[in-house]
């Protein structure tokens, strides 16, 4: 379970750690990332990252990425789906679930579709690699 950001509420810390998931994703060159907030529409996780590679080795890259990350911060998935075939990696963090997907994996399961009425985070990419998001041990 992660620690809380002091101060702050649960739906804060979520968000910091989706931030995170974002910011190693981007380290390794995921593309097409979208991340949803899935609170209002979901019982069962906070947000929703979506990303893409472009080869099953990259989608491991991205899934290691984002696993080492958290792990760094005392953070490890409830579990994890699609390791070894490279295709559609999912990774439970609780409050944040990580879909990393091969292309055209995505493009047919269109999860984006799937959950139309979950809003965007908007400008997710810059809010992720930007300072106030602050180090990686401040989760």
């Amino acid at each position: 379970m992660s620690k809380m950001v002091r101060g702050n509420s649960k739906a804060t810390s979520s968000r910091k750690k989706s931030l995170y998931c974002v910011r190693a994703a981007l380290e390794k060159k995921a593309y097409d990332l979208v991340l949803l907030d899935v609170q209002k529409v979901s019982s069962f996780t906070a947000y929703f990252l979506i990303c893409s590679g472009r080869s099953d080795r990259q989608v491991q890259a991205i899934a290691r990425s984002i696993e080492e990350d958290l792990k760094k911060m005392g953070i490890r998935p409830l579990g994890m789906e699609g390791f070894e075939g490279g295709q559609w990696i999912l990774m439970d963090y609780e409050d944040v679930v990580v879909h990393v997907f091969l292309d055209p994996v995505r493009k047919f399961y269109d999860l984006e579709g799937l959950w139309l009425d979950a809003p965007r985070v908007d400008r997710v990419e810059q809010e992720a690699r930007s300072s106030s998001l602050g180090t990686k041990a401040s989760v």
